[in-house]
């Protein structure tokens, strides 16, 4: 039988329907295919999507994004008001308060600019202020696995180049400014200049340990102050060193004036401590014995100064 053709023939109408179940297969598998690729392309799109709107919110961050994280590690004592910009390249008044629930507030004249940028494996952040910081302070931030390095370098003055050094003066301030902080600063009304530099300055936070490097001093030029009678209270010299155990030692000296001040402390795990004191010079008794008493605990011809 294999051998008759009309018996292996089949009928037209068996033809007809075999070859619409081949077409109707071809057309579901198709729509199939279609579906699979119409779910993928929504897919991909939503992590285009996605994708774009990360990157645009770390290209366009806003400002407000870094002065929020300033207040908030500062313990809500130093304010970047009035921000503009991104967090790459911004701008922001300076003010010190006395931190929740003061309603002292004092802030800089002018306005700080910074620049931000990926330098690395980490981030470039220059610092710049008319008033206080005339030349760029550069603060260079370095990550790793479990830690944070901060190095802060200077821009020589003057030098078109941008080349960077290690040591230097790193702004000045009026004393005044302290006023912001509340009590005792407010009372006092200091007038005269603060001016920190540093010298292989660097910090290090890693396995939830701060450790810092190198040493800071900062200088207080011709202070007075409104609850004296004298002119002029002295200048001043505290010295910021990290030691052997990336521990804060500060110390603190007199470098002329009739107020005599003096004292030592750290800054370690447990907090910052200060143990200090403050004299009056004998022809200046009189003059400054009401500062005294609001700069610490009297004792005698003594004040206390003790933090922590």
């Amino acid at each position: 039988m294999a051998g008759i053709p009309f018996l292996n023939r089949r009928p037209a109408w068996m033809q007809g329907a075999g070859a619409l179940t081949t077409r109707w297969l071809e057309s579901t598998m198709e729509i199939a295919r279609w579906e699979n690729m119409r779910k993928a392309g929504r897919r991909w799109g939503w992590w285009g999507a996605g994708l774009g709107t990360l990157v645009g919110l770390v290209v366009y961050a806003p400002a407000s994004w870094l002065a929020q994280g300033v207040v908030e590690l500062s313990g809500k004592r130093l304010l970047l008001a009035e921000s503009q910009g991104t967090i790459w390249h911004g701008d922001a008044v300076v003010v010190l308060t006395g931190g929740p629930g003061s309603r002292d507030a004092r802030a800089l004249p002018g306005r700080l600019n910074w620049t931000m940028r990926v330098s690395g494996l980490g981030l470039r952040l220059t610092l710049q202020q008319d008033c206080c910081i005339p030349s760029p302070v550069v603060m260079q931030v370095a990550l790793g696995l479990g830690r944070v390095k901060t190095e802060v370098r200077m821009q020589a003055p003057g030098d078109a180049a941008g080349a960077l050094q290690t040591a230097g003066e790193i702004g000045h301030w009026p004393a005044a400014w302290l006023g912001g902080l509340g009590t005792p600063w407010n009372t006092l009304q200091l007038a005269g200049a603060l001016r920190l530099s540093s010298r292989d300055l660097s910090f290090e936070w890693a396995q939830g340990r701060l450790r810092i490097e190198g040493q800071a001093d900062l200088l207080l030029e011709n202070v007075a102050s409104r609850v004296t009678t004298l002119d002029r209270l002295g200048s001043y010299r505290l010295n910021l060193n990290g030691d052997a155990q990336g521990l804060l030692q500060m110390q603190l000296t007199t470098l002329d004036g009739a107020l005599q001040l003096s004292g030592q402390g750290g800054v370690s795990t447990s907090g910052m401590r200060f143990r200090g004191e403050a004299r009056a010079s004998e022809a200046e008794r009189g003059a400054l014995d009401n500062l005294l008493n609001i700069i610490g605990r009297r004792e005698g011809d003594r004040s206390v100064i003790s933090i922590g």
